[in-house]
């Protein structure tokens, strides 16, 4: 009988890490199963338990509850999850747990699932991630910013201990650690936090050698395989390699027990040679127009601002300027003309959804639906629609997003740093043909980063448009008000990358036995 191995899952977030190797299977078995995930933050800790009661359902009875997938299309309110299974949400509860790394109580409750994971489980298996706003660029940027700003007082800089801290009772057969790259760079006290990490997981085991052996994730020739890392950047893993339609890059760090490691080197999985590209992705779902969030908010108001905008811009753009910007923007002009604007929400499922071979799409689309949900778009100020149409325009037709130069002086923002390179990329369209920028949870803010590339719908991606980017599947629900759904999504590991990490490991840890070439 396969190996099954019970997971804690740190810093869970919404559960993208945890539902790529909950999701994963091989032969038709499940090697990886939740015991406990530990989320401190109330909008994500409740879609986490949403996740694991559907999950839970699912494998007891095969199919998802109907009140969920009528909740899920909105005709009807979420129901009291234990009346729709008592047992299931029980157990959902038990799994994905709100608490704080480092808080008094939380070690209890972490010993105790252990305690329950190993009289359930042949091994475990421990993966997350600590936040990484400490780590970020951006966030060391507006760190520096804050008047009594104290980095050795910034606890963000050392949760990864607790990460460890739980390692070290663990014991697990393996750990998986993400954070963004900026953790490589990262000083406090003087040091890089990278080196007191890898200074740390070095004294586990001490006396008897290290506990753990660390791999780093290597791609080359359609295939995914573990080695021993020759520098830091070495851990960096790049999302678009595995068919995440995403530039997203990440250090990973995977430690196998040294006791398990003999097999690592003979581990290979095929992952997809495909590059895949923000049309494969958000291309099929429905049209959309933006609000208008200042003044009236109609669809003939936001045609009449979408078709001002185009004839300045028109203008703009003649002599010595862009003469194929100047005819892409008067032929829009003529367009909207006769142009019936798609409305600001739709719940419509895509033509032939869940009818394509593409891997991507098999893998976002699920059967069970009747609609597509939280795909509704925000207000955007008119002088912004302005900006989101040339931005849209500029990409279509160069293949790149316009930097603060590139813009037209009259759509300059009143800002006295425009001109500066602060702002170079305040205004970025995400190019159709190509893999999306990283998706952070920066899209909460306004998403001037994230302008969806057809100038026909001049707005910016919706909840559902940046869950598809990062790969999230359909049915996944985001709970909370829009903007916690954004941070949900754009603080997540990708779960279509997490599951073919999940593959790769396992390869790893049964490859010892002979069980996988």
């Amino acid at each position: 009988m396969p190996a099954t191995f019970g997971v804690v899952d740190l810093f869970a977030g919404p559960g993208g890490l945890g539902e790529g190797f909950s999701s994963f299977r091989k032969d038709g078995h499940a090697p990886f199963r939740i015991g406990i995930s530990v989320e401190k933050e109330a909008s994500a800790h409740n879609t986490l338990t949403l996740r694991a009661f559907l999950r839970e359902h699912q494998l007891r009875y095969g199919v998802l509850p109907k009140e969920f997938v009528d909740f899920h299309s909105g005709r009807m309110p979420e129901p009291d999850w234990a009346t729709v299974d008592a047992r299931t949400w029980k157990l959902a509860r038990e799994e994905a747990r709100r608490l704080e790394l480092g808080a008094d109580g939380t070690a209890h409750e972490i010993d105790r699932a252990i305690s329950r994971l190993r009289r359930h489980f042949d091994e475990t298996l421990l993966i997350g991630g600590p936040p990484c706003q400490a780590y970020s660029l951006v966030g060391r940027a507006r760190a520096k910013g804050k008047r009594d700003y104290v980095p050795e007082a910034d606890e963000r800089h050392y949760l990864f201990r607790e990460y460890i801290h739980v390692l070290d009772r663990l014991r697990p057969a393996a750990f998986v650690m993400e954070n963004v790259k900026g953790m490589l760079s990262s000083t406090v006290e003087r040091r890089l936090v990278f080196e007191m990490l890898m200074e740390d997981l070095s004294t586990l085991g001490t006396g008897r050698g290290h506990l753990y052996e660390l791999r780093a994730i290597q791609v080359e020739d359609g295939r995914a395989s573990l080695r021993e890392a020759r520098q830091s950047s070495d851990f960096i893993v790049r999302a678009e390699e595995f068919g995440v339609p995403q530039r997203r890059h990440r250090v990973i760090l995977i430690g196998i027990r040294s006791d398990l490691a003999a097999g690592t080197s003979r581990a290979r999985i095929d992952i997809s040679r495909v590059t895949r590209t923000v049309e494969d992705a958000i291309g099929g779902l429905p049209s959309l127009r933006s609000g208008i969030s200042r003044g009236e908010d109609s669809a003939d108001a936001w045609r009449e601002a979408v078709t001002r905008a185009a004839k300045r811009l028109a203008r703009v753009h003649g002599g010595k300027h862009d003469g194929a910007l100047r005819e892409a923007f008067t032929r829009l002009a003529r367009r909207m003309n006769d142009y019936e604007p798609p409305p600001r929400a739709s719940s419509e499922l895509p033509e032939a959804y869940t009818r394509k071979k593409d891997d991507l799409l098999r893998w976002l689309e699920r059967p069970a639906l009747r609609a597509i949900a939280q795909h509704e778009t925000r207000g955007h100020m008119a002088a912004d629609l302005g900006r989101y149409l040339f931005a849209a325009v500029f990409g279509e037709i160069h293949g790149y997003s316009p930097k603060a130069a590139d813009f037209p002086l009259a759509l300059s923002p009143d800002h006295r740093n425009w001109f500066s390179g602060v702002f170079n990329d305040r205004f970025r369209v995400q190019i159709a043909h190509e893999p999306s920028t990283t998706v952070t949870s920066h899209i909460s803010k306004d998403g001037h980063y994230f302008i969806h590339p057809d100038p026909m719908q001049c707005r910016s991606l919706t909840v559902r448009e940046a869950a598809r980017l990062q790969t999230f599947p359909d049915d996944y629900l985001f709970l909370g008000n829009r903007t916690q759904q954004y941070v949900q999504v754009g603080n997540a590991v990708p779960p279509f990358l997490a599951r073919q990490i999940a593959d790769l490991l396992n390869a790893a840890l049964t490859a010892r036995d002979g069980t996988r070439p």
